[in-house]
């Protein structure tokens, strides 16, 4: 049976309940939730993407050459913007918010008595939704890590790792080496497995990792191709891909140098596909026009939308506004989560910033919302122009009034709020 919730809304508040505490990793919940709904991952044949940066590109970019080879694909990734359902997208579509009600009212016990966690719950929910959807292909990103993690009872056709960076030290561990062990986890046996890293010791750790998973066969991207002539404008990224004796000139409308380097790692994982879904170029040169990724330097009209919620995650925003030539003054509508490392955020981005408007999210968890008195000090201490505006409607109106370009950067919950304010929707091409 289950339980009769009346709305929407009483399921998100059902599932956002399960995000108390900290993060539960472990597969043994998620394992027992599937296997009560019918285990409907193996059902899916799945790309698994894993890395702390860029993986939200690749998924993009793997959904978009996929469906131009018109195949009906579900892409599954973490966290949503603004709503729920983005997390879950079948042909570009966001699952039906009708639906959410129905499993959570469903399987309620279930997950109380598993204590399953929220990611836990979502990911079976995913899982099952595109089973039921019947797609040809799923393209699932990974929440945190991935040895661990609960998209990791997957059996993927392809597993990828993209980068590797300091990120959740408390759960990850606190250097390059520990975290790589922790993504390189996804890697399965008999499974070809695409190394991203271009760092050579790091790069050498994973495909290390990959092969004693016993994954096959393993390639890193960049030991074997180079990427050359990059070329970074407001409206996309143009490359030369030199491997071997070939050259692919590559067009993304992502823009940023770093989007070279994820396409090119969604590339290496769609050649690794099985021939009855693999695409051949012209497919891929049909494609990848169509690649979307909300809030990753998404442009509107003056507005820059970013959700860099990390010091490299900052550091490439900071290299993609000097790349992208955006007009100046930049006036930043900075709110950070108190957990992350904003001072070296904020260091990355102030040569390129000339107003910080300090602010804190409204959908920000109070529990983790920054001190902005702590930031006011720290921006003064540095010569940095900056104000709090704490309101944050009145910190766009602000940013609005003094930038030539506002850029709002600093979590998900920055952007959704921006967005949700400014009325751009996520899912919209």
């Amino acid at each position: 049976m289950g339980y009769r919730l009346k709305t929407y809304h009483d399921a998100l508040d059902f599932l956002y309940g399960r995000t108390t505490g900290k993060w539960k990793l472990g597969l043994e919940r998620v394992q027992a939730l599937l296997h009560a709904l019918g285990d409907p991952q193996h059902a899916l044949r799945a790309l698994h993407v894993a890395g702390t940066n860029g993986k939200g590109s690749v998924c993009a970019t793997l959904d978009a050459v996929l469906s131009a080879r018109g195949l009906r694909v579900a892409r599954y990734t973490s966290p949503h913007l603004i709503d729920f359902p983005e997390r879950f997208l079948v042909g570009g579509v966001p699952v039906a918010s009708d639906r959410i009600v129905e499993w959570v009212s469903r399987w309620t016990p279930d997950v109380e008595r598993l204590g399953a966690t929220f990611f836990e719950a979502t990911t079976a929910m995913a899982f099952q939704f595109f089973a039921e959807a019947d797609v040809d292909v799923a393209v699932i990103e990974t929440g945190l890590g991935g040895r661990l993690d609960a998209t990791n009872v997957l059996m993927p056709l392809v597993a990828g790792v993209t980068n590797i960076q300091i990120d959740h030290v408390e759960y990850l561990g606190a250097t390059r080496e520990e975290i790589a062990f922790e993504k390189a986890g996804i890697f399965k046996r008999g499974v070809p497995a695409i190394v991203g890293e271009p760092e050579l010791g790091i790069r050498d750790l994973l495909v290390t990792h990959a092969l004693s998973h016993g994954a096959d066969p393993v390639r890193a991207v960049f030991a074997d191709s180079n990427i050359e002539g990059i070329d970074v404008t407001a409206e996309g990224t143009h490359f030369i891909l030199r491997r071997d004796e070939h050259r692919l000139s590559v067009q993304t409308p992502l823009v940023g140098r770093h989007q070279a380097s994820n396409a090119v790692v969604a590339l290496a994982m769609l050649d690794a596909l099985p021939e009855d879904l693999r695409p051949d170029r012209e497919t891929v040169e049909r494609g990848l026009p169509n690649v979307r990724l909300p809030g990753r330097f998404q442009k509107v009209g003056k507005y820059v939308l970013d959700v860099a919620h990390n010091p490299d995650g900052s550091r490439v925003l900071a290299r993609t506004l000097a790349d992208a030539k955006m007009p100046r003054p930049v006036a930043a509508v900075f709110s950070v989560l108190g957990d992350k490392d904003w001072v070296a955020m904020m260091a990355a981005l102030a040569p390129h910033v000339d107003l910080f408007i300090l602010t804190n999210s409204p959908t920000a968890p109070a529990s983790r919302t920054w001190n902005v008195t702590d930031v006011m000090a720290h921006a003064r201490a540095n010569g940095w122009a900056a104000e709090v505006v704490r309101d944050f409607d009145r910190a766009l109106a602000r940013a609005d009034a003094e930038g030539a370009t506002v850029l709002v950067t600093g979590s998900f919950h920055t952007v959704g709020d921006a967005m949700s304010r400014l009325q751009v929707s996520p899912t919209d091409g």
